[in-house]
């Protein structure tokens, strides 16, 4: 039930809470919360889990200064967990799921004196709120690096006769049809093309974020449609399972399916949560401001792919990987170069100059390239670029 608070207290607490942020709280007194929409045996939550841990480690933070609330729905729960842990004395709250964002401002209006970040929103600039925070990281990137993974693999494919060049028809199990998941499809899409550019993809979205069922569903209905390769945005190992059983090699999201399908994984694209973790709760302790809206990528660790499966990937992927991460982070390489792609057979500039419908997109282009996530940590990109087709 919603806590009624005074306005004497809330008050009182504000004052409080604005000379322990300028002093700070010692490390071996703070406690951070976390509020988890899914459990240790979900892809997404275990990734956020691990860069908790990692938190823990650098900052040399025993088990009882952290509390985690597991299984928390996008719904009045959210700021139910949330009340709970700033009842329990936290000082920083993390939520890691899109539909928390509005249960957890609820509650940073409430306490103001605790910082409240939300991974993957976008309402913490328009907010109005000094203690409630956005989270996210350039993710696209590593979708990138393991799109060039799956594309020198349908390049092996080919030589081996496996498939013909009319052939390459990737899959690619979404979760819901939101900005995020589209500009983490088309940005595999582009790192497949980057070495592969006969490859074409069909899209199949699942309406959850996970369900092992409807994402096992997806990948079968679209094996059947003759995608020889998977990928996936959505968080349990139920595409992976699907394309071992039909000996389709699979890209998977979050954490490393080896385990669960070893003669078809070839490696995930991943985030390391943990450089955002360790800086936030070190703001906390050092008496810090924490960004409004924090973004990063592969140059500080934050994005990844997980280990390649030497028994699955192409001769010569982990030079190639190697040589495109490097050209990430050295800014060489943009992963939205907008003269990879068209819309419609049309440049993005050319829409955005010409185009009111694409107006929109006009701040996001310039130099060459779509500004994924600097404008704003969540991803912007929700084109309908050519070669991609969603069957819904």
């Amino acid at each position: 039930m919603k806590k009624i608070v005074s306005l004497v207290l809330v008050l009182a607490m504000a004052l409080i809470g604005a000379a322990a942020f300028a002093e700070g709280v010692p490390a071996d007194q703070v406690k951070v919360g976390f509020i988890f929409v899914g459990d240790e045996n979900e892809g997404y939550t275990a990734a956020h889990y691990e860069g908790a841990k990692s938190m823990m480690s650098a900052l040399n933070l025993t088990e009882d200064q952290v509390i985690v609330k597991w299984t928390i729905p996008e719904s009045e729960a959210c700021y139910d967990a949330a009340i709970d842990l700033a009842e329990a004395g936290c000082s920083i709250i993390f939520a890691n799921s899109f539909g928390h964002e509005s249960f957890l401002m609820e509650a940073a209006r409430e306490y103001p004196e605790i910082q409240f970040c939300h991974a993957t929103g976008y309402q913490a600039a328009g907010s109005g709120l000094e203690n409630f925070h956005n989270y996210f990281t350039s993710v696209y990137e590593s979708r990138y690096v393991s799109g060039v993974v799956a594309g020198l693999k349908l390049n092996a494919m080919i030589a081996e006769g496996k498939i013909t060049e009319d052939q390459t028809v990737i899959g690619y199990v979404g979760a819901y049809p939101y900005a995020e998941v589209v500009s983490g499809y088309t940005s595999f899409f582009l790192g497949v093309r980057s070495v592969c550019p006969s490859a074409t993809m069909k899209v199949k979205f699942t309406n959850s974020w996970a369900s092992f069922d409807l994402e096992k569903e997806a990948a079968e209905a679209l094996i059947a449609q003759g995608c020889v390769l998977i990928s996936q945005h959505a968080d349990t190992t139920g595409a992976p399972t699907a394309c071992e059983a039909a000996g389709v090699p699979v890209v998977g999201y979050n954490v490393s399916m080896i385990s669960v399908a070893p003669n078809a994984a070839l490696t995930s694209a991943s985030i390391d949560w943990a450089p955002y973790y360790t800086y936030a709760v070190e703001c906390v302790i050092n008496g810090e401001a924490i960004a409004v809206d924090w973004c990063e990528g592969y140059a500080t660790g934050a994005d990844k792919i997980t280990e390649l499966n030497e028994n699955t990937v192409a001769e010569g992927t982990a030079d190639k990987v190697a040589e495109t991460e490097a050209a990430i982070i050295d800014g060489s390489l943009k992963v939205f170069d907008t003269a990879t792609f068209t819309v419609g057979g049309e440049t993005i500039e050319n829409l955005t100059a010409n185009n009111a419908d694409y107006a929109k997109y006009a701040a996001y282009v310039s130099d060459g390239y779509f500004h994924e996530s600097e404008l704003a940590s969540a991803p912007a990109f929700d084109l309908a670029i050519d070669g991609i087709e969603q069957l819904g």
